[in-house]
Formats: C-alpha cells, structure tokens, sequence
C-alpha cells in the first residue's frame, strides 16, 4: 500500500465536494473500489491514479508523497460536475504543456 495515499484521496474528495459515487463515475470504476483507494486496501492502477490528478489538479508526486503541496486552491471548481471538473482540469495541464 502506498503511504498516505487514502486520506490524501479523501481529503481532497472532500475538498471538490464529490462523493465515492461520483469519483467511481469519473474513473468509471464501482465506488467500492474508491472506498477501496481511500481505506489503504486498494492501490489505483497507473491509468486510475492519473485520473486521480487530473481530477483533483494535482500532480501524481502529490498523491503518492514526494510534493508536499498541492495546487487546489487555484481554481475552485466546486460548483462543477465532476466530468465538468475532470475537464477543466485536462484544459489547465494542455495549457502548462504548451510552453
């Protein structure tokens, strides 16, 4: 199990105001699974974790604890759907890369 992972996957679930429900949709796996991730029993899979990012707009190194910061506070995307969230998120990262 990865390290701090969960909580750091609750806290910003909580944070974008989701439930496991809407994160299981986004990812398109059962919330069991996000329930999983969360609780330290499950590691994502590589494609998963990175969703996880985009969704949360924080970097991979944020989740499995080499950053110590993460960049929620830019953007507040609370009154968004989760797709309308995960979109704007992989519209902010194309941005970056275009420099």
């Amino acid at each position: 199990m990865i390290k701090g992972l969960g909580k750091k996957l609750q806290k910003l679930r909580k944070q974008f105001k989701l439930s496991p429900k809407d994160v299981a949709n986004v990812l398109n796996v059962s919330p069991s699974i996000i329930s999983g991730y969360e609780t330290g029993e499950r590691n994502p899979s590589l494609e998963n974790l990175l969703a996880l990012s985009y969704l949360y707009r924080c970097s991979t190194d944020y989740l499995l604890g080499k950053e110590k910061e993460t960049f929620i506070d830019t953007v507040d995307a609370s009154n968004l759907s989760p797709l309308q969230a995960q979109r704007l998120s992989e519209f902010l990262d194309s941005l970056s890369h275009n420099d």
